[in-house]
């Protein structure tokens, strides 16, 4: 249809496509909304918040006595004989652990034999049986003696003075930590790519070799991480010694406990802080050791704590200042 003669045409309204774009600093996405996410964060700081108020202002856990006993002689010397017990029994049960997994690995069916029924054995029976064991042991055999197997004895000592509380005590939680420690080496050694065995071999490196250098480095990633769990399992295992009368840490506590009845709990209080101050040590330990032997195997390493920090806060204050430009 024309239009008639003189007639100017109306100009149209903008459609929306014809707008200019928004500047990308007024462009803002909204988040997802999440109320379930919300609603479980609140019931768990509210139930964070009942047990923290519980924890500081009920009397019957007597803080100020736990403060009178958190670094009394009596409780630091058996805080040493826990870590002598821990660390003498870290170091042989890892030792005994690895010649274990090795043999479980060898081609001999003896040693492989010998090697599971130990690991089955040990791992079947209750530590505090085995230490119990261990300390009647000299009502089972008096003397033992060293010398050709149905033949003459070339020396024999007294069972009973040479196992003392601390001897029992160790012999019984490395035993037990070997067992576990060969499950973790072994799993540690057959986690190690077999093209690194064929590469090793094709060198014509010779198998012990083969096995410092090569192999057993890489299986450490594995290892690592899981003998750390055992390592703080057996810190809480040494709480048993004081069924063989050895006075550590735990052992200290009941005693205390016995002489100042109303000392029993912040006695208790006392034992779990030092446990959870031990436990956190080694996990701290435990990261930086992974960190290092993460190297190689990761285009790059797991950030630090402090570096987790350092970048949350710059994280925080870079949206405060765009949350400030809008």
């Amino acid at each position: 249809m024309s239009e008639p003669p003189g007639a100017t045409l109306a100009p149209e309204a903008p459609s929306a496509a014809d707008e200019p774009p928004k500047p990308l600093a007024a462009q803002r996405v909204q988040p997802l909304r999440r109320p379930g996410r919300w609603i479980a964060t609140a019931v768990v700081l509210v139930l964070v918040a009942q047990f923290a108020h519980g924890l500081v202002t009920n009397p019957f856990y007597q803080w100020d006595r736990w403060g009178y006993w958190f670094l009394r002689p009596t409780i630091l010397d058996g805080l040493v004989i826990t870590l002598e017990v821990t660390a003498y029994s870290a170091v042989l049960g890892l030792i005994g652990g690895v010649l274990l997994a090795l043999a479980r690995l060898s081609k001999s069916p003896v040693l492989r034999a010998v090697s599971w029924t130990y690991v089955w054995a040990l791992r079947s029976i209750p530590l505090i049986v085995v230490l119990l064991f261990l300390y009647n042991f000299s009502a089972l055999y008096k003397t033992l003696s060293v010398g050709v197997p149905f033949g003459p004895a070339f020396f024999s000592f007294d069972e009973s003075k040479l196992a003392t509380d601390m001897v029992i005590a160790v012999v019984g939680l490395s035993l037990n930590e070997a067992a576990y420690a060969a499950e973790v080496v072994r799993g540690g050694i057959l986690s190690v790519d077999q093209g690194q065995h064929e590469a090793a071999a094709a060198l014509g490196l010779p198998k012990g070799y083969q096995f410092r250098r090569i192999v057993f480095p890489q299986a450490l990633r594995s290892i690592i991480p899981n003998y750390v769990n055992q390592l703080i399992g057996l810190i809480k295992s040494t709480s048993l010694v004081f069924y063989v009368s050895l006075l550590d840490l735990f052992g200290t506590a009941q005693s205390m406990g016995s002489t100042y009845p109303g000392d029993i709990v912040p006695l208790l209080l006392v034992v779990t802080v030092w446990y959870l101050i031990l436990t956190s040590v080694v996990s701290v330990i435990q990261f930086y050791v992974e960190r290092y032997y993460a190297r190689g195997a990761t285009r790059s390493l797991p950030p630090t704590p402090w570096q987790k920090l350092r970048a949350g806060l710059t994280d925080l204050r870079a949206r405060v200042r765009r949350e400030a430009a809008v």
